[in-house]
């Protein structure tokens, strides 16, 4: 019985140094997603509580004392449609909702944390100081956690928000990507996030597949949560996606690549662009595409506009 406890001893001390050496390589991990539990802590602490709902769903019902920052506020459609807005755009938007960029914020939305992850990567890139967190479930997680549903709407006093340098580091061009097609790194990888649909109607050459909500428990009635890091770390490593890779992701109009980049990002990854043209840059520019073979029937495929 004690060479069998000693044994068993043995293995875990041996199973938990495995772990950590494979997970060594990782920075730091679960500073972005929060629970609504946790979330609600951050916002008893002086977190500004940040909606990311369309404004007709804002209007409609939100959390109690939420400011609304839609999508459309921070994005552009010229040269290419939802694009990254311009400095004074999303500086009008932050600062009308009363933020300043040293704000603390904990962002949500009801759409599977889509609307929440681009907002806080648009606020980054743009150089936002203070902490950003987002709600794992968002909307409706928030309501599970005891917060309040409201139809009036928060009326902040306008802020100035000062945004910084565009942060390249968080950004990809097509031109990057077309290089890396003729001469190929083997460290470079590109990452499609759209649906299986999607991408049996094409994509882009040499892009690995790996659709958004596999970072997800998809729950359509209640609030997709993300997957816990522990998750994300063995898939995206199964697939040769380390740390150390310089990752790109893209979709459509790059709204779920900011669900990825969120979900890589929690996950410990730092070496990470999204490419924010898109598929609707690529599929419009006459470049390369490439036709994987599949069954499936791409129909619907372009019904979803992200």
């Amino acid at each position: 019985m004690r060479k069998n406890r000693l044994f068993s001893g043995l293995a875990l001390c041996v199973l938990l140094l495995f772990t950590s050496c494979t997970f060594m390589d990782y920075a730091e991990s679960d500073t972005l997603i929060v629970s609504a539990k946790d979330a609600v802590k951050l916002l008893d602490k002086g977190y500004i509580l940040v909606d990311a709902q369309k404004a007709t769903s804002y209007a409609k019902g939100h959390i109690e004392s939420a400011v609304n920052i839609e999508r459309k506020a921070i994005m552009i459609s010229d040269p290419v449609p939802n694009t990254l807005a311009t400095a004074d755009i999303v500086a009008k938007a932050a600062g009308n909702a009363g933020l300043t960029e040293n704000s603390d914020l904990v962002i949500y939305d009801d759409n599977k944390n889509m609307d929440s992850s681009r907002l806080y990567w648009t606020l980054k890139i743009w150089g936002h100081k203070g902490d950003i967190v987002i709600v794992s479930g968002g909307f409706f997680s928030l309501l599970d956690a005891g917060l309040n549903e409201t139809g009036t709407a928060t009326e902040p006093s306008p802020a100035t928000y000062k945004t910084g340098t565009l942060d390249k580091s968080m950004i990809e061009s097509k031109g990057k990507i077309w290089s890396m097609i003729d001469d190929p790194d083997e460290n470079f990888v590109l990452i499609d996030v759209r649906s299986d649909e999607e991408y049996a109607e094409g994509t882009i050459p040499g892009a690995i597949h790996i659709n958004h909500e596999k970072n997800l428990f998809i729950n359509d009635d209640k609030g997709s949560t993300f997957r816990p890091v522990s998750h994300n770390r063995i898939l995206y490593k199964e697939l040769g996606i380390t740390p150390e890779s310089e990752i790109v992701m893209f979709c459509k109009s790059s709204v779920r690549a900011a669900n990825t980049y969120a979900a890589l990002y929690n996950a410990g990854y730092r070496n990470l662009k999204i490419y924010d043209g898109a598929w609707l840059e690529w599929e419009s520019g006459k470049l390369p595409i490439f036709i994987p073979e599949t069954t499936l029937d791409t129909t619907t495929a372009s019904e979803d506009n992200s």
